[in-house]
């Protein structure tokens, strides 16, 4: 298992983390590594999403597209 050293965190930090870390009756290091797994989880894939497959169709230039066209309704 890898380990992290963070330098110079500044002292209101460290008390906030520490009041957070009793909130949740958790060591400070038990509340560091719960937060930096939960950050984990919303980190951003590591592949790229597939690339789309988009169909064109060939449509009249003259034509509005207005709402009511597209969604057959009057927008009520």
């Amino acid at each position: 298992m890898q380990a992290i050293h963070i330098r110079e965190v500044p002292d209101h930090v460290v008390a906030a983390l520490k009041r957070r870390a009793r909130a949740h009756h958790r060591s400070l290091q038990g509340e560091l590594l719960a937060t930096l797994e939960e950050a984990a989880l919303r980190a951003p894939p590591e592949t790229a999403p597939p690339a789309l497959d988009l169909c064109l169709s060939d449509v009249s230039v003259a034509h509005t597209w207005s709402r009511e066209d597209s969604y057959e309704d009057d927008a009520r």
